[in-house]
């Protein structure tokens, strides 16, 4: 078996604002394995500033784990512990090579195109227009959940935007969720958590900044709106860490981005925790390509949840690679009439 990586640089259509700064690039790369005459293609997911893995020795890691591919999956999945998204690349591209079509990972109904998956409409930071204007056209196209970016602009500006959303939209057309990317003071927090709550919304991702176990577990027994670990759960690789942080927080949702926790085996680690303590959960993508955002997907599909899922980001890069995933009246849906256009250069 012959394995290589690839980097690739994604561009946004237009820069995607978060409470950390503008996005106008996505750095991604690929591990290809090729054996008898079959390729497997996997995407290893990494967030600039983000990823637990956003380190200096990232692509000497990449080099030495295509280097000793012979070890195998299991070997090399453990060799990568503090490397989550190389993990994810690893588990795909030796899941796509076994199958007989190097992007069909999970035959189901999804990939027939019998079904599709709910997922939310993400609405970016920006001005008060261009917040606005993202949320008239989610609704439009029949989104019935959306997140919105919050915690880089005026909070009482924010609180508007919701409650023109709510004006019009009662909680049972409208499910709304925010995310403020640990943008909030623990001084200020759980007064501003309690003016949001007035607002019927489902929850709020990561309100404070990760790291603060204390500090986030007083915060969701006192809060008055549904909290969900996001951040928090980056650089948590030991399982007996995992179940700790949880029991800790004792948070009500978490949110799982397999390229930053380690692949669907990460991932499963998380929900099988959360599910003891009676958290829910549920899956995002974290701005990979198509390929990823794929892999993701289908995995996804076989869960089995019925909550909408953050797996609507495809769309936002102008140099993606074609593929059947369409995003489609507040669902994402596999359309069998398209084929993957999968090319680096």
């Amino acid at each position: 078996m012959k394995a290589t990586y690839h980097k690739y640089i994604l561009h946004f259509k237009q820069p995607s604002g978060t409470s950390r700064g503008i996005l106008k690039t996505k750095e991604t790369w690929f591990i290809i394995l090729e054996s008898n005459g079959k390729k497997g293609i996997g995407e290893c997911g990494i967030l600039r500033g983000l990823s637990a893995d956003d380190r200096p020795d990232y692509e000497a890691k990449l080099q030495w784990t295509c280097d000793n591919i012979h070890l195998g999956l299991e070997v090399l999945y453990a060799k990568n512990i503090e490397f989550p998204s190389i993990q994810f690349g690893l588990e795909v591209a030796f899941k796509s090579l076994e199958s007989n079509n190097p992007f069909q990972l999970f035959p189901s109904d999804f990939t027939r195109g019998n079904d599709s998956i709910l997922i939310n409409g993400l609405i970016w930071m920006g001005s008060e227009a261009f917040m606005k204007q993202q949320i008239k056209e989610k609704i439009q196209s029949g989104f019935s959940c959306i997140k919105m970016k919050i915690g880089a602009i005026d909070f009482q500006t924010e609180l508007n935007l919701l409650k023109s959303i709510r004006k019009e939209f009662s909680v049972n057309d409208i499910e709304l969720r925010v995310d403020a990317n640990g943008a909030f003071l623990p001084n200020e927090v759980l007064e501003k958590l309690k003016r949001l709550s007035e607002l019927d919304l489902h929850s709020i991702e990561q309100p404070i900044k990760p790291g603060q176990p204390q500090e986030m577990a007083r915060l969701c027994e006192e809060t008055y709106l549904p909290i969900a670990l996001d951040e928090e759960l980056i650089g948590v690789f030991d399982v007996t860490k995992k179940q700790e942080l949880l029991q800790t927080i004792k948070p009500q949702f978490i949110i799982l981005k397999p390229s930053f926790i380690g692949g669907w085996h990460g991932s499963a680690e998380w929900i099988n925790i959360s599910q003891k303590e009676n958290i829910g959960w549920w899956i995002t993508s974290a701005l990979e390509s198509n390929v990823g955002l794929n892999a993701i997907a289908q995995w996804t599909y076989t869960l089995n949840t019925e909550m909408p899922q953050g797996l609507g980001t495809g769309g936002l890069f102008e140099n993606n690679f074609d593929s059947p995933l369409l995003v489609k009246r507040g669902t994402l849906q596999y359309d069998i009439n398209n084929d993957w256009k999968f090319n680096l250069e």
